[in-house]
């Protein structure tokens, strides 16, 4: 609830869940491109940070940030079926839109400005990007998964470094149990001991278990995407259906009102 109402001031609400089902499955398929947008942006960042970003790509990134909210809401507008409700929600992609055009082609000051605008929409675009994130994780309890191993990571890094005395500080534990855990193994950091080594293969056992979870729920999360996108198919022809059941009673009436005009010219004449 929080999540919609923020996104409603920030003017990203989106398409809402009473459209129609082409209309909130394109939405969904453009969600990917806004989280590698606002990825690359930070990375864009860093790199202009340590002098080694082409200066002429600036103009290159202004142009795809300028194009994809072009994009997102022609189609998007084009598939609701409120489509008044969908701009006034999405208010901040007109905005972007309209700005964009004198700042793209004005160059100088004006693609300066534009950049700074940048720092404005990585905010809206990591907000959409918690909501998909937490989507994922409320599903088929990945969530519960991850949480449970990052515990269990943490315990494990505290117990080794108490129990074996190769590993002299808590951070090399922490590190050992990440590695492990993760099924990586680089090998810097072993327990000697023998208490340290009978640790380490329960973790070894709970690293090879979790990752089995973890592929099951990603499996999961896939296996279902895939069947919602049935159900939204499905729900899309059943709309379809409708309108052309409407049409047809719409169509049947205007046929009888004919009929009874024509019946009444008759016993007229």
């Amino acid at each position: 609830m929080f999540n919609n109402t923020l996104n409603l001031l920030v003017g990203l609400r989106g398409v809402t869940e009473d459209e129609r089902p082409a209309a909130r499955r394109w939405a969904s398929r453009f969600e990917l491109p806004m989280i590698l947008l606002a990825i690359w942006i930070l990375i864009e960042w860093y790199l202009k940070a340590k002098d080694i970003y082409p200066a002429t790509f600036d103009r290159i990134t202004d142009w795809c940030i300028w194009l994809f909210f072009v994009l997102e809401t022609v189609v998007l507008t084009s598939l609701v079926e409120n489509k008044l409700r969908y701009l006034r929600n999405n208010w901040i992609n007109l905005l972007i839109i309209s700005i964009g055009v004198p700042l793209l082609w004005g160059g100088g000051t004006y693609a300066a400005a534009l950049r700074a605008l940048r720092v404005l929409l990585i905010f809206p675009l990591l907000l959409n990007t918690s909501g998909t994130i937490r989507k994922i994780l409320t599903r088929n309890y990945l969530g519960t998964t991850l949480l449970v191993a990052l515990v269990f990571t943490l315990m494990s890094g505290l117990l080794i470094a108490g129990i074996d005395p190769s590993i002299e500080t808590v951070w090399e534990g922490l590190w050992w149990a990440w590695v492990t855990v993760a099924t990586v193994g680089y090998g810097d950091i072993v327990p000697q001991s023998m208490a340290g080594k009978v640790f380490g293969a329960v973790v070894i056992l709970f690293g090879v278990g979790f990752f089995s979870l973890l592929t099951a729920s990603f499996s999961a999360y896939f296996v279902s995407r895939g069947e919602i996108e049935i159900e939204e198919e499905e729900v899309e022809e059943i709309y379809r259906l409708k309108d052309i059941v409407r049409r047809m009673e719409v169509m049947e009436q205007t046929l009888q009102r004919i009929e009874a005009q024509l019946n009444k010219d008759r016993r007229d004449t």
